[in-house]
C-alpha cells in the first residue's frame, strides 16, 4: 500500500533514466527493490520506447514474467518474446512521418518489423543506441522504401529546442492518426495512435486483470505523463522537466541516486529511505 493508502498491485517502469542510469547500469538496489516488490505480491513489467529485444538484458535479473511493452506500447510480447499484440503504422502515415523529419533535417530511424533501420551508421547516436539495445542496426539509404510494418520511427537530432518543435509540429500534422512523444531530449517517437504509454497501462489491465486504479507508474520524459495520467499512483524521477514532474503523484531523486530504487522503497513499499 503506498504511502496515500492506494493499494497497489502491479508496477510499470518506464528502463531509460528511471530503472537504469544513464550509463544503462541496472543497480544492485534497483533489483532488490523489484524483489521486495514481488516478495509483497506486487507485480512488476517494463515499458519503452526500445525494441522488446532490446530489453532482454532485464529479463534474467528481474526475474520478469509479465507482458513487456517495446516501442511505447507498439509491440507487447511475452518475456521469451512470443508476440502478443502489435499496433503498425500506415504507409501514408509513416511516410507524412518522414517528410516532416525531413523538413527538419533531423535524421530518422524506422522500426519495421524486427529490424532497426537508419541511413547512415555514423549519424548521431547510432552507436550509442546500438550499445544500449545491444544489436545493430540494418543500413538503408532508401529509407522510405521500408514501410510495409513499421512499428516506430524516430527522430533524432542534438539541436534540444529543434526537437520540441519536431514534436509540435509531428502532433499538429499527425496527432489524429499517430502519437508523437519526445522518449529522450534528442528523440522523437512516432507510434500508432493507440501505441503510447497510456496504452500500455490500458493493455495491461486488459492482460493481467489488474486495474489500473492498482497501477504505479515510473518515468521521466513527456512521454510518460501519460501512463502516469492512467495509472493510480505515479512516480517522476528527480532529473525529469517540471512539466513532467508536475504530473506525477510524487517526485523521486533522479535515475543516477537511485531514484527508481528510492521511489519504490519510499512511495510504494513505504520504508524510511
Amino acid at each position: 500500500m503506498t504511502t496515500d493508502g492506494t493499494d497497489i498491485r502491479l508496477v510499470l517502469a518506464d528502463v531509460d533514466g528511471t530503472l537504469v542510469t544513464k550509463e544503462k547500469i541496472l543497480t544492485p538496489r534497483a533489483i532488490r527493490a523489484v524483489e521486495k516488490l514481488r516478495e509483497r505480491g506486487i507485480v512488476f513489467t517494463v515499458t519503452s520506447g526500445r525494441p522488446p529485444k532490446g530489453m532482454a538484458m532485464l529479463i534474467e535479473p528481474l526475474k520478469l514474467d509479465q507482458p513487456i511493452a517495446g516501442f511505447n506500447g507498439g509491440l507487447i510480447v511475452k518475456p521469451d518474446f512470443t508476440q502478443i499484440e502489435a499496433r503498425t503504422l500506415s504507409r501514408d502515415v509513416a511516410r507524412r512521418t518522414i517528410a516532416i523529419m525531413r523538413q527538419h533535417k533531423v535524421d530518422v530511424w524506422v522500426y519495421n518489423g524486427n529490424d532497426w533501420i537508419v541511413g547512415d551508421a555514423d549519424a548521431p547516436h547510432v552507436a550509442r543506441e546500438q550499445w544500449t539495445v545491444k544489436f545493430p542496426p540494418v543500413v538503408r539509404p532508401d529509407i522510405e522504401a521500408a514501410l510495409d510494418s513499421v512499428v516506430k520511427i524516430t527522430g533524432v537530432s542534438d539541436d534540444l529546442d529543434l526537437m520540441v518543435r519536431v514534436e509540435k509540429d509531428l502532433q499538429d500534422a499527425i496527432g489524429d492518426v499517430a502519437s508523437a512523444a519526445r522518449s529522450q531530449p534528442y528523440y522523437v517517437d512516432v507510434t500508432h495512435h493507440d501505441a503510447n504509454k497510456g496504452g500500455v497501462v490500458e493493455a495491461l489491465e486488459r492482460l493481467t486483470g489488474i486495474g489500473r486504479a492498482q497501477m504505479a507508474t515510473l518515468g521521466d520524459q513527456p512521454n510518460d505523463v501519460v501512463m502516469f495520467r492512467k495509472s493510480g499512483v505515479s512516480i517522476a524521477m528527480g532529473q525529469a522537466i517540471d512539466d513532467v514532474k508536475k504530473q506525477a503523484t510524487y517526485v523521486s531523486t533522479s535515475s543516477e541516486e537511485e531514484g527508481f530504487a528510492t521511489g519504490v522503497e519510499r512511495y510504494i513499499l513505504g520504508e524510511s529511505v
